[in-house]
């Protein structure tokens, strides 16, 4: 098969070798757990609560904070107001790399409209100071005495931890950092590094049964009525019903997706289609899902009668209408299959809703987020370009998402993080995004996208750590761009390989969806759903994930009309039929003899096969068997990653990826919409053109034993009973070796006219004479 031409190295992934702990042998205890990182000291203050502390001002109280300084980098607590005995218990983190200065200093200082008093200080020489890594215990803070800036004993004390340790360590992720000195108090919250979970997400199925006794308001005519049904944001309704009486019938489904807790009950409403765009309600039902029965497998739920209300509760006042309309419901959470919430070809996870359907897990996925490079400025700030970048990772329902590293555009996170694998066919996307909101952020402020990998755990070795920089390509309306590159440790490690290899006779998602499937369109329509649930929950956290890195992640727009993805889409057609080309292209060599000892090979090859019959599936299979062999010496030996090529992103024209970036509807003006719309014709009408050839060889398939045309199909009937007598007397073998002889006959023997056969075929009548 004819590989594409490679993509520009600029774009390709990068092999690299990090001072990481994997693999080597040393005495460190972090090289054990935290291993697929480089090691960055830190010196940590945990400033935890003060006594004792004088007053400053007239009234004898005072405003107390700690101020934690280290050469010219400075971390300030928040102040309380008039209290001498406070508790901050906060904890400061200054990187090595940076620590110029021999002695850090904790001062202890009163809030002032003016000038701030000293209250007192805490002196410590860095060379003295302790060294800790996890599994140690954490270090006991202890009480120090104040002095002043003459070194005499003050009034109060201060308790104090400080020690020396690395981002193993348990309080950094909650740690202010030195590198983030420009950032205040208010947007520290901003920049750590936090776990997220996906909320669990149900399939709520909600089977509409029938209604009896409904009360319309014009009893002369037959009413037209329908269930409308909405629960959150989502709204569906059933067909008309087909029995126009006031006891209608339908046995309608309507699925929709819902995430625990849940906040919101189902409203049903029964309504009567009585003009053109009027609907009058005849009735109304409220349902608290934690009621609603769940289930497991196939077997239906229990069905139960809801009497319906004219009115609900309003304003904590319930007001309603006595009469005995009621509808019939089928309710139930569906625990048996698997939310989609992001897109088909890119899960990191295809579980059941239902924790006790879970298989047990088959290894350990293991990342290492080490560091970024040649990042482009992604805002400006103070009259020049600034990146505040951090990382996303998202597998499975666990997120995680790395601190944010300030105005840099060489980034070393150096963090690590695992989880599960419960099934190798899956995705881990990682993300990398500039923070915008560190400095409070504008209101409509977004976190841009900077660029984003993912990594197919199948095309992983086991126990094998990867470690590569990969290119962070975005593409914007004016071409593809490369806007830096990240350094990922990535190790998947197999607890046991017979379970995994196992899995690979599984089904890809849970039974329930092949024995009761959901048609495409419900599955597209349910898992935008299940996104917008999903971002919405994530940007309720603290700090919060927001919709636009959630929808980023999840690829929410990945089926939107592109001109270029249908171009990349097609060419990867051709490319896999392209092995099939290849083949007739050379049977057509060996038909026409371009290498006569090869053509006579294959006849000695195919004679015997036509003889031993038994030898045919045995040669196949050996066959793809070596084919496999000799490709394991060019197996690739890294995980794939994005391929500009392959996407047509480097190649495509800028009028096309306007169209991709456009809204939905569309904001172009009309000459580029018309123009737009006369491509998409033309397009369309070459595709039209194709289906119809297509069907055109059907019908004529079709037309052989129709008698649309007698004549040929007199000849075609006539054939198949000459061809059943000769076929009953002559060995199959004799048959098929007749067959091949004469398909592999000598050039000389050939003519450049169609078949006989192909002849006839064509001439075959079709309907395309019928279409107007």
């Amino acid at each position: 098969m004819q590989k594409p031409p490679p993509q520009s190295v600029d774009f390709a992934l990068k092999q690299t070798s990090p001072n990481i702990g994997a693999g080597a042998v040393t005495g460190d205890k972090l090289s054990c757990t935290y291993d697929l990182v480089e090691q960055m000291q830190y010196l940590y203050v945990r400033v935890v609560k003060a006594k004792d502390l004088p007053g400053k001002d007239v009234t004898g109280s005072c405003d107390p904070y700690v101020e934690v300084k280290l050469g010219n980098y400075k971390g300030v607590t928040k102040h309380f107001e008039k209290k001498s005995n406070p508790e901050w218990n906060q904890v400061f983190g200054f990187s090595k790399e940076r620590i110029q200065a021999s002695i850090l200093e904790v001062f202890v200082k009163d809030k002032d409209v003016v000038v701030d008093d000293l209250i007192g200080r805490v002196v410590f020489d860095v060379n003295e100071i302790p060294k800790r890594v996890p599994p140690d215990s954490p270090l006991a803070p202890q009480w120090y005495r104040l002095e002043d800036r003459k070194g005499n004993k003050a009034k109060g004390e201060l308790m104090l931890a400080v020690w020396m340790g690395t981002q193993a360590d348990e309080a950094f992720p909650d740690a202010w950092h030195s590198d983030a000195a420009s950032v205040g108090p208010d947007g520290v919250t901003n920049i750590r590094s936090k776990v997220y979970l996906s909320p669990k997400l149900w399939y709520v199925r909600v089977n509409v049964i029938e209604a009896q006794d409904l009360v319309p308001s014009d009893k002369g005519r037959f009413p037209e009525v329908f269930v409308k049904a909405v629960l959150g944001n989502q709204a569906l309704r059933t067909r008309i019903s087909p029995s126009k009486t006031i006891n209608p019938m339908w046995n309608e489904d309507l699925i929709f997706v819902v995430a625990e807790p849940f906040e919101e009950p189902l409203f049903l409403s029964v309504e009567d289609r009585v003009g053109s765009n009027k609907d009058e309600t005849l009735g109304k039902c409220v349902i608290p899902l934690q009621v609603v029965q769940r289930r497991l497998d196939h077997k239906p739920v229990n069905s139960r009668w809801h009497n319906l209300e004219k009115h609900v509760i309003v304003d904590g006042e319930k007001k309603e209408m006595k009469f005995a309309s009621r509808i019939h419901l089928r309710i139930c959470l569906e625990g048996g299959y698997h939310v989609l919430d992001e897109s088909t070809h890119c899960s990191s996870d295809l579980r059941p809703t239902a924790k006790q359907l879970w298989r047990p897990n088959i290894g350990i996925l293991e990342l290492g987020i080490l560091s970024a490079h040649g990042l482009m400025p992604m805002k400006t700030k103070d009259g020049r370009g600034t990146t505040d970048a951090y990382c996303v990772a998202k597998y499975g329902q666990k997120w995680i998402r790395t601190r944010t590293i300030v105005d840099n555009f060489m980034p070393r996170w150096n963090e690590q993080y695992t989880w599960e694998v419960f099934d190798p066919c899956t995705v881990i996307t990682i993300g990398v995004f500039d923070n915008g909101h560190i400095h409070g952020g504008a209101g409509g402020a977004k976190d841009a996208r900077i660029g984003k990998v993912r990594i197919r755990l199948s095309t992983l070795e086991a126990d094998r750590v990867y470690t590569h920089s990969y290119p962070l390509l975005v593409l914007h309306s004016s071409g593809v761009k490369k806007t830096g590159e990240v350094q990922l440790a990535v190790r998947f490690t197999c607890s046991t390989l017979i379970n995994m290899l196992h899995m690979y006779s599984h089904p890809l998602l849970p039974k329930m969806h092949y024995i009761h499937p959901l048609s495409v369109i419900q599955l597209d329509s349910l898992r935008h759903q299940a996104m917008q649930i999903v971002s919405v929950r994530l940007s309720r956290a603290e700090p919060p994930l927001r919709k636009e890195v959630v929808e980023y992640m999840l690829d929410v727009d990945s089926h939107m009309w592109s001109m270029r993805r249908s171009k990349a889409n097609f060419f990867r057609i051709m490319g896999v039929l392209s092995g099939l080309i290849a083949v007739g292209k050379w049977f057509d060599q060996l038909c026409n003899w371009r290498n006569p000892i090869t053509t006579i090979l294959i006849h000695i090859l195919f004679i015997i096969l036509v003889l031993y019959p038994e030898l045919i599936l045995p040669t196949v299979f050996l066959y793809l068997f070596l084919i496999g062999i000799w490709n394991y010496r060019w197996r690739p030996l890294h995980p794939p990653h994005m391929d500009t090529r392959l996407s047509h992103a480097d190649a495509a024209h800028p009028d096309e990826l306007d169209e991709e970036f456009d809204t939905f509807p569309t904001s172009r003006p009309s000459d580029i919409v018309r123009m737009r719309y006369d491509r998409l014709r033309s397009i369309g009408g070459r595709v039209q053109t194709v289906i119809g050839d297509l069907a055109t060889q059907g019908e004529r398939l079709q037309s052989l034993l129709s008698w649309r045309d007698p004549r040929a199909t007199t000849l075609f009937v006539t054939f198949c009973l000459i061809a059943a007598i000769v076929l009953y007397v002559t060995p199959f073998q004799v048959v098929v070796l007749l067959i091949g002889l004469y398909a592999l006959r000598h050039p000389r023997f050939r003519h450049k006219l169609p078949s006989v056969p192909l002849n006839f075929f064509r001439r075959l009548p079709a309907r395309s004479d019928s279409m107007l």
